[in-house]
C-alpha cells in the first residue's frame, strides 16, 4: 500500500477515463488504457492526441511535452496486461453490479498491493468493495468533468479502506496538479452533497411561485456572484442526470427534508424536457444557445415618487440604505412612524413581506421589502406584500432602478431569494463537517473548485455573519413549519458563541 505509483491503468475510455489518463500521463506516469468495447481505447488515445495538438497550437503545452505525454499512454487489449500496475482507476458505467464484477476480475490479475480506485460519483465505495478479497485496498477517486480543467478530486475512504490508500491517492492527485479532498463514504460524498442546497432550494422557490426561473437565476448570478443560476445549471447538466441524483440522495438519507426533490423535474424528465441537449428545459435552445432568453423586468415609469420611510433591523443597514435612497433622490422620512403618504421600505432577515409589515407595524398596502443581504450597489431585490398597492410597488421599483443597477421584484417569500439560498448552503455545509464527512478546509476548497461558488460555504457564511444566518433560518422555520430550514448544530453553536464557522474544537484526548 505504500509503494510509489509510477504505472497505472484506467479502465473505461470514455470522457472521464480519457481525462484521467491525460493528467496522469502529463504528470509523468505510465498509463495503460483499457475498454471492453472494441476499438474504444484506441479511439480515446487518438482523441487525446488531437487534444494535445490543440493545446500545442494554443501555446499551452510544448510540442515535446505533448509527444512525451502521448507516449506514456498505451492501449491495453485485455485486463491481463494490467498485472504489473501500481493503481487501477475504474471509470466504467455507474452501476454497482458492473463495478463489483470488474474489481473481482482485477483482483485475479493485479498484485496484492495494487490499489483499486473507483471514479464513482454516486455509489457507495463500501458497497463496491464488498465482494473484494482485499477490500482495504479499494477507495474512491472521484474526478469532475472536464478532468484537466476541474482541479479537484474527491478521495473517498470506504468503511474497509486502509487509510494509507487514501494518503497515496491524495499524493497522486497533487502530483497531477489537482487538489485531493478527503471524504468519508456517504451519499453524494462532499461536492455533490454540498450542491444539494443550490438545486433543491431553487426548485422549492419555483414551487412556491416566488419568481420565474430566469429571475431566480438573475438574482443569484448578479446578486450573489454565482457563475450560473440553478436553472441554467440544470439545463447544462440535463435533468436525466441531475434528477436521479436528487432522488437518490434524498432516499439514501431516508427522506431527509433538506434534500426533498420536486415533482416538476420528474414531470419535465417524463416529457423529455431535460435541458440544453434536448432543446428545451427551463429555457428553450437552438444549436445549444438560448432562444428568446427572458429579459430583465421592465422598470415602470413613475412621475412623482412618494416619500420613503425606512425600517431596518440594525443601524448599519439603515445608514447604507439611507445613503442610497438619498443618492437616488428620494425624500427619506426620519420619524419613528411613517406618514400616511409614505412608501414603507423594509429590510428584514428571514421574514416574508407580510410578517415584516407586522414586525415593523407598517401599512401592508404601502409596504415593500428590500433584501439587505445583497450588495445594494450591485443588485437589488424587492418584495411586496399580497396587499401592496400597485402604485407603491411601481414607485419602489422605479426609485431603486434610477441609477441603472438591476432590480428584481419577486412575490412574497420567506427570506427573499438570496437570503434563503445562502442560509441553506451554509447550513448544509455545517452539517457536512459536523457529520465528519469532510474537514472544514476540504469542504470549502472542494466546493469552491468543484461547484465554482464565489467562496467556500463556511468562509462565505463568516463574511455574512453566522448570527444573521441563524436568524434567517430560525424565522423561516417558524413561518413555514418546514424542517428543511431548521438550523444545524454546527451553525447554531458557533453563531450562539460568536465563533467563526470555520472554527474546529480541539480533539478530545
Amino acid at each position: 500500500m505504500s509503494r510509489e505509483i509510477n504505472r497505472m491503468a484506467v479502465v473505461g475510455a470514455g470522457v472521464m477515463g480519457t481525462g484521467i489518463a491525460q493528467i496522469a500521463a502529463q504528470a509523468g506516469i505510465q498509463v495503460l488504457l483499457f475498454d471492453n468495447r472494441e476499438g474504444a481505447a484506441r479511439t480515446a488515445r487518438d482523441n487525446l492526441k488531437q487534444t494535445l495538438d490543440t493545446l500545442v497550437s494554443k501555446g499551452k503545452v510544448q510540442g515535446g511535452d505533448a509527444l512525451a505525454t502521448l507516449d506514456r499512454v498505451q492501449v491495453a487489449t485485455s485486463l491481463t496486461e494490467l498485472k504489473d500496475v501500481d493503481l487501477v482507476v475504474e471509470a466504467i458505467i455507474e452501476r454497482l453490479d458492473a463495478k463489483q464484477a470488474l474489481l473481482a476480475q482485477l483482483e485475479a490479475v493485479v498484485a496484492d498491493d495494487c490499489i483499486l480506485a473507483t471514479n464513482t460519483s454516486s455509489l457507495s465505495v463500501t458497497s463496491i468493495a464488498r465482494e473484494c478479497r482485499r477490500p482495504e485496498r479499494v477507495a474512491g477517486f472521484h474526478f469532475f468533468n472536464p478532468v484537466p480543467l476541474m482541479k479537484v478530486v474527491e478521495v473517498i475512504d470506504g468503511l474497509a479502506s486502509d487509510p494509507r490508500v487514501g494518503d497515496r491517492l491524495q499524493a497522486l492527485a497533487a502530483r497531477m496538479g489537482h487538489r485531493g479532498i478527503r471524504a468519508s463514504d456517504t451519499p453524494g460524498f462532499i461536492i455533490n452533497h454540498a450542491g444539494r442546497a443550490y438545486s433543491t432550494e431553487a426548485l422549492q422557490m419555483l414551487k412556491e411561485g416566488i419568481a420565474e426561473p430566469a429571475e431566480i437565476d438573475r438574482i443569484l448570478r448578479e446578486g450573489l456572484g454565482f457563475r450560473m443560476g440553478p436553472f441554467e445549471l440544470f439545463d447544462l447538466t440535463a435533468l436525466d442526470v441531475s434528477h436521479p441524483v436528487i432522488e437518490s440522495i434524498y432516499n439514501q438519507y431516508y427522506q431527509e427534508p433538506r434534500y426533498r426533490p420536486a415533482a416538476l423535474t420528474r414531470q419535465m424528465l417524463e416529457a423529455g424536457f431535460v435541458g440544453r441537449k434536448a432543446g428545451r428545459g427551463f429555457y428553450r435552445y437552438a444549436n445549444g444557445q438560448k432562444v428568446d432568453a427572458p429579459q430583465p423586468q421592465a422598470v415602470p415609469v413613475v412621475e412623482v415618487l412618494p416619500p420613503v420611510w425606512l425600517g431596518t433591523e440594525n443601524e448599519v443597514d439603515h445608514a447604507n440604505l439611507t445613503t442610497l435612497l438619498e443618492q437616488l433622490g428620494a425624500k427619506v422620512e426620519q420619524g419613528a412612524t411613517p406618514s400616511s403618504e409614505a412608501l414603507c421600505l423594509l429590510a428584514p432577515y428571514g421574514l416574508d413581506a407580510t410578517s415584516a409589515a407586522v414586525f415593523f407595524a407598517t401599512d401592508p398596502a404601502r409596504t415593500v421589502c428590500i433584501d439587505p443581504l445583497l450588495d445594494i450597489a450591485r443588485y437589488r431585490t424587492l418584495m411586496p406584500t399580497p396587499a401592496t398597492r400597485v402604485d407603491m410597488r411601481n414607485a419602489a421599483h422605479a426609485l431603486l432602478a434610477r441609477d441603472g443597477v438591476g432590480v428584481s421584484v419577486i412575490s412574497d417569500s420567506v427570506g427573499f431569494v438570496a437570503q434563503r439560498m445562502l442560509a441553506m448552503i451554509v447550513n448544509l455545509a455545517g452539517d457536512i463537517v459536523q457529520q465528519r464527512i469532510a474537514s472544514v478546509e476540504d469542504l470549502d476548497e472542494g466546493v469552491r473548485r468543484g461547484l465554482g461558488y464565489p467562496q467556500g460555504p463556511l468562509a462565505w457564511g463568516d463574511s455574512v455573519g453566522a448570527r444573521r444566518l441563524l436568524t434567517i433560518l430560525e424565522r423561516m422555520t417558524q413561518l413555514t413549519a418546514d424542517p428543511r430550514y431548521r438550523p444545524g448544530p454546527w451553525l447554531r453553536r458557533r453563531a450562539t458563541l460568536g465563533l467563526s464557522l470555520r472554527h474546529v474544537e480541539p480533539t478530545l484526548t
